[in-house]
């Protein structure tokens, strides 16, 4: 008999044998990889992971379990989990449960024992792509009908972001600042609050005049999963607030922001995830090594006569990773100055914000 109970199948006919843990289920998802080395908690706790199967490229995942004050959203809605060697003994003092616990409980399929650097250099050479994860006795003829057959969903956004308007207040603030929620990282309003703001969280299809009728001193626009284009709400709100208040736009809040000023955005073959992206500033010339999660860029030759101009690059791949308006009120980065895993390089971007207000 063999050891494998679990598989996964590939659009491209490709299969991979495992062991499943987690939840016992099937699950048709977009395939991407995180090169991150540490922060397993925090990733499959983003919502901008809705949907998506994470291959972690790093080998051994769950070493120090689940903590319950790291979680970075309250929901867990990624599609799957693809690692190597999981760990159901963790190590560490702060654990009170197992990733596989976490899994089970959020109704998440994982399978470990794959070969992850051949499917990690399987997703960098030909994209992400839709991939089904299924029990070992799935025939390949029924799992290509199956990814044939499903499409994936594109409302992600409506189903992560706050349903509701909630509020995290500081002591002493200065600032009063309106998020507007795509899939927001807590640890951004852990920042907001630190730098002297209270923030008010909004649903992301709040119209431009509710935020207006709340006075606040600027804007922030949230990370998220998904194409910037599939979010029309948004877009029509930043259009109709650019130039009243001043903006900060982090991941998906980046691109939303370019797609309310003209320019355009596309998707890129395997997208930027992990911590160690190196990215220059370009008003300084300084290097930030960035923590990124996504799927889409800005397309830099459609910025031109929009009234933003390029302030960071990707020394990887030249994309763009940062935007900025003329006056210098509304800027956004690609990259995830918060955090939560990563490096923390680029917090002085919540410093400019501050100075903006």
């Amino acid at each position: 008999m063999s050891y494998y109970n679990k598989k996964l199948i590939l659009e491209d006919g490709s299969e991979y044998y495992g062991v499943g843990f987690g939840a016992d289920k099937e699950a048709v998802c977009e395939i991407v990889f995180n090169t991150s080395m540490a922060g397993y908690q925090e990733i499959i706790s983003d919502p901008s992971y809705t949907d998506q199967a994470i291959v972690m490229s790093y080998p051994l995942i769950g070493n120090y379990g689940i903590t319950d004050e790291d979680f970075e959203s309250k929901m867990i809605n990624l599609g799957a989990l693809i690692v190597r060697e999981v760990n159901e003994f963790p190590s560490n003092f702060r654990f009170t449960r197992t990733l596989s616990e976490l899994l089970e409980d959020s109704d998440v399929p994982g399978i470990y024992g794959v070969d992850t650097r051949k499917l990690v250099r399987s997703i960098r050479d030909f994209g992400s792509r839709k991939v089904l994860i299924t029990g070992a006795d799935t025939t390949l003829e029924e799992g290509l009908e199956k990814l044939k057959n499903t499409e994936l969903r594109r409302d992600m956004v409506a189903r992560c972001s706050s349903k509701k308007r909630w509020y995290s207040r500081t002591s002493n603030h200065k600032y009063n600042v309106v998020a507007i929620d795509c899939g927001m990282k807590m640890n951004i309003v852990r920042e907001l609050n630190a730098h002297g703001c209270n923030v008010t969280v909004v649903p992301y299809n709040t119209p431009a005049e509710e935020i207006i009728k709340m006075n606040p001193d600027g804007l922030f626009i949230s990370n998220g999963p998904g194409d910037p284009e599939d979010v029309p709400e948004v877009i029509e709100c930043l259009k109709t607030l650019k130039g009243e208040l001043p903006m900060f736009g982090i991941c998906l809040g980046h691109q939303l922001i370019a797609l309310a000023y003209g320019a355009k955005t596309y998707k890129l073959k395997f997208g930027h995830r992990g911590g160690n992206h190196p990215v220059k500033d370009l008003a300084t010339g300084r290097i930030e090594i960035t923590s990124q999660n996504h799927s889409y860029a800005v397309d830099e030759k459609s910025i031109e006569g929009t009234g933003l101009k390029v302030s960071h690059i990707n020394l990887l791949d030249n994309t763009v990773e940062g935007l900025c308006s003329e006056d210098g009120k509304v800027f956004s980065v690609q990259y995830h100055p918060e955090s939560a895993p990563g490096p923390q390089d680029s917090t002085y971007l919540f410093d400019r914000f501050v100075n903006n207000l």
